[in-house]
């Protein structure tokens, strides 16, 4: 029998197919840093400085003294899946609205774009998708024996697909294209245009178009469109929603899917076989968030857009570095190809050296080397003190010898 230095051993070569978040990481050496009494600012992690909504935390603990603590079915309680349909059609100004067979509300969306991803793409096939890019999507991918095929975002266009590339990329055994407005890491918002050219794509290779819409309540200039919202779109687009970014609900562990009925009876069959449903307490805040007061969500989203003003006019005024107006989610990404080669090496040295707690570009994808990656999640305060520490100390830099 192996001894337990040799327990690796056991495990599945799949395990070598998985990638990981790096905010995660960072956030644990950030953490461990304050620990020690350094005073860190936290851009690093995509979640929301803010509390909860107090009306959904006050559903959540009624909920929970009503004694809704035991399962539910593994697609979401009914009363929350009709209230996502309802919201989604609403918002997107669909009609007729969705029905809730076409709801599967997850423990977070990460679960949703697991089982998703599980529920249709077979080994071989491709999933098209945005590089740089939430890790999520490729990891699965990848694990399921599918084949990622990253298409790079371009700063030129403020951070929107290239669309020419997609176009050479997307074919026969294209299952799924992946698509994210607004986006992360980049706060880039696609087009109406932008969203025509890849329907049309999609639709002439008969592809699914997976629509992760997580940022539609954090953009700042442009209308938000919805690809479901073009013809022919709604019966081969899933939309990936969620809780986390918009009602502050990262730690509730509450998301879903929209989809055709198929896919989402299927995606069911993957929560039933995994997590099995979400908290029943947490559904029940997850109704309040989407039927109560919106007043917090505009007011959250309005301190987001004076904090994105500040801080890429910070960036912009250090020697070295660059940065593009963002027009949704909560992320700065500015170039600092001129200052390095290496942006996770500098990443970790402005958290070492400055206190700031980012992530290089890179961790996302290719296309993101030269590139960090700041959450813009914090105080104007923090944001200020953050980039006077970059400012200061970027200039002692060394990038490491290629």
């Amino acid at each position: 029998m192996p001894t337990v230095a040799h327990h690796a051993d056991y495990l599945c070569q799949a395990v070598a197919r998985l990638g990981s978040e790096s905010a995660f990481e960072v956030l644990a050496r950030a953490k461990a840093l304050e620990a020690q009494g350094r005073r860190v600012v936290h851009m690093e992690i995509g979640e929301p400085d803010f509390d909860t909504p107090e009306h959904i935390k006050r559903a959540g603990i009624r909920a929970i003294e009503d004694n809704y603590s035991h399962y539910t079915p593994s697609a979401g309680i009914p009363e929350l899946r009709d209230a996502i349909a309802d919201y989604a059609s609403r918002f997107r100004g669909l009609t007729p609205a969705y029905a809730r067979e076409n709801v599967v509300v997850g423990a977070g969306a990460k679960p949703i774009i697991w089982n998703l991803l599980s529920a249709i793409l077979d080994p071989g096939d491709e999933l098209v998708y945005a590089d740089p890019a939430y890790p999520a999507y490729a990891s699965a991918a990848s694990y399921l024996q599918a084949k990622p095929i990253p298409v790079a975002l371009l700063e030129s266009r403020n951070w929107r697909l290239d669309l020419d590339e997609l176009a050479a990329k997307v074919g026969p055994k294209t299952k799924a294209i992946v698509i994210t407005s607004p986006h992360n890491p980049t706060g880039g918002v696609l087009t109406r245009d932008d969203l025509e050219r890849i329907a049309e794509l999609a639709q002439r290779h008969g592809a699914l178009v997976v629509s992760d819409e997580i940022y539609s309540r954090n953009i700042y200039g442009p209308t938000f469109n919805s690809i479901a919202q073009l013809d022919g779109m709604r019966e081969r687009t899933i939309i990936v929603d969620g809780f986390s970014k918009a009602y502050a609900m990262t730690g509730w562990r509450l998301g879903y899917c929209v989809a055709p009925e198929a896919i989402a009876k299927t995606v069911t069959l993957f929560n039933n076989n995994t997590f099995s449903c979400v908290a029943t307490f947490v559904q029940h805040a997850g109704i309040a968030a989407l039927t109560g007061d919106d007043a917090p969500i505009r007011r959250m989203n309005a301190i987001f857009r004076e904090r994105r003003d500040a801080i890429v006019a910070g960036l912009n005024d250090v020697p070295g570095v660059s940065c593009t107006l963002p027009d949704g989610a909560f992320y700065a990404f500015p170039n600092v190809s001129q200052v390095t080669h290496d942006d996770r090496h500098l990443a970790q040295w402005l958290l070492q050296e400055c206190g700031v707690a980012c992530l290089g570009g890179s961790s996302f994808g290719a296309a993101g080397a030269g590139y960090l990656r700041f959450s813009y999640a914090a105080s104007i305060d923090d944001i200020r003190w953050a980039v006077a520490q970059v400012r200061e100390h970027l200039p002692r830099y060394e990038s490491p010898a290629r």
